[in-house]
């Protein structure tokens, strides 16, 4: 998507007709089209197994997972990024006039890259704030076992816990769901990442 690199400014209707035709995906933040970069096996992993898990676990419920693919849409602070994990309540809602992109997330779990670590904590999570539904941000490291959860428990209050240990049980707050680290971090080499 060669156009990106030459115009400034896209409007979010721009950006989704290239979208929907490219063979990459990007991010739309506020006018700005950005590729994002292909995922490293560990982050593949990581995802993988916490979507495979949730997504079994909420099997029946009213819930929909999906994972790394699914756009959402983030309009108070106009962005379309596709978050690694995300747990949405049914009834879907989606972007007015799309029905390829959702804007009601209650969790979402973004595994870090070293060049995503401090957007994802920092801009990222504030986006995700501007969305009414949303409740639950796990955030989990790729190069160590770290996961950390922010849980919202009233309008502009949110919890925050870390772990580190593979025996420890990652129960979210939004759903009755829990994980050991163990189930998070299975199958994943620390020693490729270095």
């Amino acid at each position: 998507m060669t156009i990106a690199q030459t115009q400034q400014y896209y409007s979010p209707e721009e950006y989704l007709e290239l979208e929907v035709n490219s063979e990459e995906r990007h991010e739309y933040i506020d006018g700005q089209i950005i590729l994002m970069t292909g995922g490293t096996p560990n982050h593949n992993q990581i995802a993988g197994n916490f979507y495979s898990v949730l997504n079994f676990a909420l099997k029946r419920q009213p819930y929909r997972v999906f994972f790394t693919d699914q756009r959402l849409w983030i309009p108070n602070r106009r962005i379309h990024t596709y978050p690694d994990v995300m747990m949405v309540k049914t009834p879907l809602e989606y972007e007015e006039g799309r029905r390829d992109t959702l804007i009601n997330p209650v969790f979402i779990a973004e595994v870090l890259s070293k060049s995503t670590k401090s957007y994802d904590r920092d801009e990222k999570f504030a986006a995700y704030r501007t969305i009414s539904s949303f409740q639950e941000y796990v955030l989990i490291d790729q190069y160590k076992m770290h996961v950390e959860q922010y849980f919202k428990t009233e309008n502009n209050k949110w919890i925050f816990s870390e772990y580190e240990d593979g025996d420890v049980i990652l129960s979210l707050a939004s759903v009755c769901f829990q994980i050991s680290l163990a189930d998070i971090y299975d199958n994943v080499d620390f020693n490729a990442e270095e």
